[in-house]
């Protein structure tokens, strides 16, 4: 695997973090296809969603892979009135990466970042390594610390 930014940014703060890889299906790219390839429970893989609020611009949410970003709530912990996600299209323009190989680490700039509550029940999570079909584990204090995210409650139900 060739080593990506998000990698590269981690060592050179010297956060430990593996990689971990896997086939990914391009007619599969959920993160529930990544955490049964890598024999993960769902809730311990995060997706990176990225979103624009009204008032505040472009946003990052990491969420548990098999849940829904709740947009209610995803508002009111951002400081907006409505928060929408952005077009598929958009994406690599304003991050970077491409859909299935979001990162929460290395954006093109940082964006306010929020993170499912529930990461930090794990020892460590997974999160792109900004590639299809890799992913990097790490202790969810450390990512927080590193893209200065904000532990909240984000998800449907």
């Amino acid at each position: 695997m060739t080593k990506t930014n998000a990698m590269r940014l981690l060592e050179a703060a010297s956060i430990e973090f593996e990689t971990a890889e896997y086939e990914y299906d391009e007619a599969d790219l959920s993160g529930v296809h990544a955490a049964k390839a890598l024999g993960l429970p769902p809730e311990q893989i995060f997706k990176t969603l990225v979103a624009r609020g009204d008032k505040t611009g472009l946003l990052v949410f990491c969420i548990p892979v098999a849940e829904e970003l709740d947009l209610k709530k995803a508002a009111t912990v951002s400081g907006n009135k409505k928060v929408e996600m952005i077009h598929v299209k958009e994406l690599i323009g304003l991050t970077g990466y491409i859909r299935g190989g979001c990162s929460p680490i290395g954006m093109k700039k940082k964006y306010p970042t929020f993170i499912d509550e529930t990461a930090i029940l794990f020892e460590r999570i997974g999160v792109s390594a900004g590639a299809r079909g890799c992913q990097m584990l790490l202790a969810p204090d450390d990512l927080i610390d590193y893209v200065y995210a904000t532990p909240t409650d984000l998800t449907v139900g």
